[in-house]
């Protein structure tokens, strides 16, 4: 053992851990773990943001696309506060990320010192686990648990609180992983009447539906969800972050669940016997009025997380289970295939919506370039092949319902919190941990300009993110809501922009806008082929909607097509 610097203890342990990158922002009471960073030659790379908001967001998508934790340091203070909402935004997606603040001496906690702010108080109902380090011996096991909190089980952000002394002074190092704390159970065992009790449900039921949540790709279970889809042909549906999880060519997947999903899922969730809910809460963006929803249905829901079970829906066999591993062992124990006929009906529905929103919406003969048609040629361009980032509103909506998804954790989007401004900083993340990939943003002008300070940071390490910004001169989501609720009364929601070529060429980026169909493809295949970042401002349709649409307070087959 050598006596080190609780700095300098940070960066061994985040080491131990595999950690080759932090999205940061530095500050007077986390100085002594930058110093050490900057003397010692660190080798795990540090992204400098724009702003902290910017470094929380990153680190998600950066969780996402590589399938490690995101790391995320800010100081004291507003630096720490200014992570909330994405800390907010990790825990209601369940992204695994470890937040590491600093925080004011020891000797000067609870007198109000300079920077000085509870971030143990404030970050508890939104972490999976928090803790203030106000000692450098703490620090290695601090850390250790920090990691496996937020990787195992159902993942989520952790945060540490760590004073300026306890940086500063010394400790005797050493550091070990943890494996297991006591009276943490993060994989409760499934249990063998669950399992049976399931195969018999499945058998009995005529009209099968599996619903896929994100917990299919948090569990890595996509092969085996596939598995038991090939073998049962019973139609699946996502929720918005199970897009991805299932390529959208596969005969069984019969489209997205939700406010705007596809009209089939939606109406024939009234229509089902059984209800596979697989890794998915029942949001209310799925459901809608829960008094009328699913009402011929046995459910079976299946969530690693047992708060979930019974929280919203009543389940009839509540599993409490790793997804993964419930696929893993149900089908082979399956001798089942759903009938086509039930199969028929899905396709039915999809053709009516096909013919009255998605053909004028991809391929309209007139009028102002449409979402949906730019998003469709750019996922055709791609072939579906790119890492699709979005930002909140409309321009989250038809992305997923226009992107053609291929590979699993390729949408990156903020969808328990909808946190406007997620899109550029997310896609800044996306690309530093997939630096091969072709990283594409969607984001509209207003989300847009909540964070367009990070295109300093897209400049400054020439990530060669694809920004598409979708501009309408609206809020265009809350706008469609004043539009179909409040009698168009658009308070507050037309918004002038900025000239977003110039801002981009501020930063050095490369950029053009297009404002007639005639120009849509070219423009899209020069920004693909650009090298570097590249802005490419889209002038679309100013009062299109989204369509379909649940209205608040309908049930799921009371969605709309127009």
């Amino acid at each position: 053992m050598k006596k080190i610097t609780g700095a300098e203890a940070i960066l061994r342990s985040l080491k131990e851990e595999g950690v080759d990158t932090i999205f940061g922002y530095p500050g007077g009471a986390i100085m002594p773990i930058y110093d050490k960073m900057h003397k010692e030659d660190c080798s795990i790379k540090h992204i400098l943001v724009r702003h902290e908001q910017g470094a929380a967001h990153a680190a998600q998508a950066y969780a996402q696309v590589t399938g490690k934790p995101g790391i995320c340091f800010a100081t004291s203070g507003p630096g720490a506060t200014n992570l909330l909402t994405g800390i907010t935004n990790a825990n209601l997606d369940s992204i695994p990320t470890v937040f590491i603040t600093a925080q004011v001496p020891s000797h000067l906690l609870g007198s109000d010192a300079f920077q000085e702010t509870d971030m143990v108080s404030l970050s508890m109902p939104v972490t999976k686990w928090n803790y203030q380090v106000t000692k450098a011996e703490e620090i290695p096991e601090a850390i250790a648990k920090a990691f496996h909190f937020a990787t195992t089980g159902r993942p989520g952000p952790v945060l540490l609180d760590i004073t300026k002394d306890a940086q500063l002074n010394t400790l005797d190092y050493r550091y070990k992983k943890i494996k297991s704390i006591r009276s943490y159970n993060p994989v409760p065992k499934l249990k063998e009447d669950d399992l049976n009790e399931a195969v018999k449900m499945i058998k009995e039921s005529r009209k099968p539906m599996l619903l896929a949540g994100h917990g299919i790709l948090l569990s890595h279970g996509e092969k085996e969800l596939l598995a038991f889809m090939e073998k049962t042909h019973i139609p699946t549906a996502v929720t918005l972050l199970g897009k991805s999880a299932i390529p959208e060519d596969n005969p069984w997947y019969v489209g997205m669940l939700g406010m705007h999903g596809n009209y089939a899922p939606n109406i024939l969730t009234n229509e089902a016997d059984l209800i596979i809910a697989a890794g998915m809460r029942f949001d209310d963006r799925v459901t809608g009025d829960l008094k009328r929803y699913a009402v011929k249905a046995k459910i079976i829901h299946v969530d690693i997380d047992e708060a979930e079970l019974n929280k919203n829906v009543q389940a009839d066999l509540p599993v409490n289970a790793d997804i993964r591993e419930f696929f893993k062992a149900i089908t082979p124990r399956l001798n089942y295939k759903a009938g086509g006929e039930w199969l028929d009906e899905f396709e039915k529905l999809y053709k009516t919506e096909y013919e009255k929103v998605i053909q004028p919406e991809c391929y309209p003969e007139n009028g102002k370039i449409r979402s949906g048609e730019a998003i469709k040629m750019l996922s055709d361009k791609t072939k579906g092949e790119a890492i699709v980032v979005t930002d909140v509103g409309q321009n989250q909506m038809f992305a997923a319902r226009y992107y053609d998804f291929k590979n699993p954790n390729s949408l990156i989007t903020s969808g328990g919190l909808g946190t406007m401004g997620f899109g550029l900083p997310a896609a800044m993340g996306a690309q530093v941990g997939a630096p091969d990939k072709t990283v594409v943003l969607f984001a509209g002008d207003g989300g847009f300009q909540m964070t367009f300070q990070e295109l300093g940071t897209i400049f400054q390490y020439n990530l060669p993110v694809k920004m598409m910004v979708l501009n309408n001169n609206f809020l265009g989501m809350v706008r469609q809501w004043q539009d179909l609720f409040m009698d168009k009364r658009y308070a507050e929601t037309n918004m002038p922009t900025p000239d977003f070529p110039k801002l981009a060429g501020a930063f050095g980026i490369e950029s053009h806008v297009v404002t007639s169909r005639e120009n849509l493809e070219t423009a899209i295949e020069d920004m693909l082929n650009s090298e570097g970042p590249y802005l490419l401002e889209v002038k679309i349709e100013k009062e299109a909607n989204v369509f379909p649409m649940i209205y608040p307070g309908s049930a799921v087959d009371e969605i709309v097509l127009e």
